[in-house]
């Protein structure tokens, strides 16, 4: 059992070298087929955990019509359902060296409370209901894995925000609007915090055959453009963000672009940050935080925000059938 994962690891690692050789391709290009769900390979209570909460904010999306908000608007109105939701690390590595798509909803890190909120915000408007937990890990799988399907190896997880923003623009299903805000400045930085920080990952730690193809991707997503709006510029940038908008927070070390990552909440003509904090003295928790600009000057290790604004993705044929049955 385990020589034939290990042959499929070594097939999923040449697939790697394939997909990274259009990587530096950019710009927005036509939505591609939704991929369909990977095939189960573990079990559902070891990749989703907080069934109830999952059900309860269907519940109240469906009594309000959630479905017919723009998506923007959708997965805010998730986002503060799960306000409150204490902060937790590492809650994606539930295996030693089988990877798949995983929610958590009773604890969350930054970037799973961006990803389960606007994972259930798509989900709604993706397929009709009933919804099933694997549905939300569908929509999981297609923002966080590469060409949004796992195929068990880690190295399809997409472990950088900025090839997140730039795998989904690439299919349709985002587009990353930071070098079009005024201000914007494209920065430049050398990744290789996993490469050498690779003992602090189960994954890598349990396999360290992975360390050089991690490292190549690595370099790949060293050289994606990536643009950034310095925090001195960010107060005027305000007024071109939407509910929904992914935001992302720049650093000014050389390792590494960015080290948090939060959505955008418009309030009272203010664009709010909300975030799951590891900070005490805010709870450790999910929250609406301050303004932008506000958090942002409120730390001298922040450099900036990058932006990316998710897309819907094309509707399920399930819509057909459903109308077909009625």
């Amino acid at each position: 059992m385990q020589i034939v994962y290990d042959k499929r690891m070594k097939l999923g690692i040449i697939g790697l070298v394939i997909a990274f050789s259009g990587f530096a391709i950019t710009g927005v290009l036509a939505q591609k087929t939704v991929p369909s769900p990977s095939p189960p390979r573990l079990p559902l209570n070891q990749v989703f955990q907080g069934e109830s909460k999952f059900f309860a904010i269907i519940a109240k999306a469906e009594r309000e019509n959630w479905r017919s908000l723009p998506l923007g608007e959708r997965t805010m109105r998730v986002a503060r359902e799960m306000v409150g939701t204490p902060y937790v690390n590492f809650t994606l590595e539930v295996d030693d060296r089988i990877e798949s798509p995983v929610a958590n909803l009773k604890g969350m890190d930054c970037w799973t409370y961006y990803e389960n909120s606007l994972a259930l915000a798509r989900m709604l408007h993706y397929k009709p209901g009933p919804y099933k937990p694997t549905d939300l890990l569908h929509m999981v799988e297609i923002e966080r894995y590469r060409n949004g399907s796992c195929n068990g190896n880690y190295l399809s997880r997409m472990h950088h925000l900025e090839e997140v923003f730039h795998d989904n623009q690439r299919r349709g299903y985002a587009t990353n609007i930071t070098s079009r805000i005024p201000g914007a400045v494209r920065i430049r930085r050398e990744i290789r915090e996993m490469t050498v920080q690779w003992k602090s990952y189960r994954y890598l730690r349990s396999n360290p055959s992975l360390i050089e193809p991690m490292s190549k991707i690595e370099a790949q997503v060293s050289k994606l453009p990536v643009y950034h709006i310095p925090k001195s510029n960010v107060r005027a940038a305000e007024n071109f963000l939407q509910n929904g908008d992914v935001c992302a927070i720049t650093t000014h070390g050389p390792g590494g672009y960015t080290s948090h990552v939060g959505l955008i909440q418009r309030i009272k003509n203010r664009a709010y940050f909300a975030h799951a904090t590891s900070d005490h003295d805010k709870g450790r928790m999910t929250l609406i935080d301050k303004p932008i600009t506000d958090y942002l000057n409120a730390s001298a290790k922040h450099a900036g925000i990058i932006i990316c604004r998710p897309s819907d993705i094309p509707p399920s044929p399930l819509w057909q059938r459903n109308v077909a049955k009625q």
